[in-house]
């Protein structure tokens, strides 16, 4: 099998790509064949997002290379055009506050995928480092029913193991966790058990494993080094549990990790993240973290296809994994 041709001619989807805050980086994810991504917006507020959104349109003009992806036929177009897609979603909500009237208005900018909680209690329920997990509230009840009704991706990742459970046992189209390992191979609060799993590809969705490395394994000293070995472990582990048409990718680059920035900034952005409480020291071990270096940046993912081939994987469910299993749920949510 051709891994150069194979990585070419796929689909390619990264879930989660908060590196894309700053988008300098977006040539790095054309270089590494990546058909769509989805940046995450700041979802702080409605004005912040709305802000968010409008930096995000002035950016898409200027880049003829890059299209506002709403429908999954965007992304297949994308790749058409040798283009990449960009996906709005949100890590959390906040922005919607007790209003779910926002849903329709933050779906009509383009957000296409909420993620339920960020670590923390809010509104909705709880997220996956609270002592508690009291479930999903009423309110995030509704919600999950909102965002069904509009079409929008519900994402479990972050939240706590009984709020996510109810809410896969309550969303009538496909969930998934856009960016989660396994807790059964690293037993951090941010990963999933197989039950989380198991009950995600049960509503068609899927999981998407994420190459954050203080979630691929436990840190080694003083910094967590993950090989590509430990990272793909993270794969085949889902796919032996539920198939390979319910495992993706959110790989989650983000600036924090180097070589994106020096030390010392990775370091004051992390005492913040610990000082406001959206980080445990448990879960979020104290800086420098290091990518997996056979896939250190968006521009060397071939050797994922690589990696995934050389373990013996059919063409098809590498192409699958790589982005096929996306393009799916997102039909399936979106439409065609």
């Amino acid at each position: 099998m051709d891994a150069e041709k194979l990585h070419r001619d796929s689909i390619i989807i990264d879930a989660v790509a908060p590196l894309l805050g700053r988008k300098k980086y977006i040539d790095s994810y054309i270089a590494g064949g990546v058909t769509c991504v989805a940046p995450g917006l700041d979802d702080d507020s409605p004005s912040t997002v709305l802000k968010e959104c409008g930096r995000w349109s002035r950016f898409l003009r200027s880049r003829p290379d890059l299209r506002l992806v709403l429908k999954a036929a965007d992304i297949e177009a994308a790749k058409r055009g040798g283009q990449v897609g960009i996906v709005h979603s949100f890590q959390g909500t906040q922005a919607f506050g007790t209003d779910l009237d926002l849903v329709e208005a933050y779906q009509a900018l383009g957000l296409r995928m909420v993620q339920l909680t960020y670590n923390r209690q809010d509104y909705v329920g709880h997220g996956c480092e609270t002592e508690v997990d009291g479930g999903l509230s009423s309110f995030g009840k509704d919600l999950v029913r909102r965002l069904n009704e509009n079409r929008i991706v519900v994402d479990c990742t972050h939240t706590g193991y009984k709020t996510t459970m109810d809410a896969l046992s309550s969303t009538t189209r496909p969930a998934v966790f856009s960016h989660s390992n396994s807790a059964v191979l690293f037993p951090s609060k941010r990963n999933i058990f197989d039950e989380q799993a198991k009950a995600a590809a049960a509503t068609g969705g899927l999981i998407g494993v994420t190459a954050v490395p203080q979630l691929v394994v436990a840190a080694n000293g003083s910094a967590a080094r993950p090989s590509l070995d430990d990272f793909v472990a993270h794969i085949d582990h889902f796919v032996s549990l539920v198939g390979a048409d319910h495992v993706g990718l959110g790989l989650d680059y983000w600036w924090g990790t180097l070589p994106f920035s020096d030390l010392e900034a990775v370091i004051g952005q992390w005492e913040s993240n610990i000082g406001q409480g959206l980080w445990s020291r448990e879960a979020y071990p104290r800086p420098p973290h290091y990518n997996p270096p056979e896939i250190e940046t968006p521009d060397t993912l071939l050797n994922l296809t690589k990696e995934l081939i050389h373990r013996g994987y059919r063409e098809d469910d590498v192409r699958k994994i790589l982005g096929l299993n996306w393009l799916r749920v997102f039909r399936d949510v979106w439409g065609a």
